[in-house]
Order: structure tokens, then sequence, then C-alpha cells
């Protein structure tokens, strides 16, 4: 038997780190995304503060992957 999996590229953003922002871009994908499998993180970038050069937003790009319903 073989398997198809599905993969979408998906940005959380977070004000703590870019680990909390991938967990948040998992949360908001488990509720319509079922059976997530794994994920890759493909990118991490974040705003920074022009006046106290802090950073102000984490941001990460997820790709996740997931069994195709049949």
């Amino acid at each position: 038997m073989s398997s198809v999996a599905k993969i979408v590229e998906i940005v959380g953003s977070s004000d703590k780190g870019w680990e909390d922002a991938a967990k948040k871009a998992i949360e908001e994908a488990q509720k319509t995304i079922h059976g997530i499998r794994g994920i890759e993180v493909a990118d991490m970038t974040a705003q920074v503060d022009p006046n106290t050069g802090k950073i102000t937003t984490y941001r990460t790009c997820v790709k996740m992957s997931f069994g195709v319903e049949r």
C-alpha cells in the first residue's frame, strides 16, 4: 500500500520567539488540517523596531505534511 502526503506552507508570528511562532502556526493549522505528520522550518524572520533595534515580532515559516484522505 502506498501513501500520499500533501505539504502546505504557513507562517506563524509571536512576540516571544521563533519556536513560539512555529507552535502558533501548528496550532492554527490543526483547526482545519487533520493528521499533521511533520514540519520543516523553511524560514525564520523578524521585525525590528528602528528606534530601539530590538526584535518586536518573530515569524517562522513552516512546511507541514499530512496524509491525503481518500
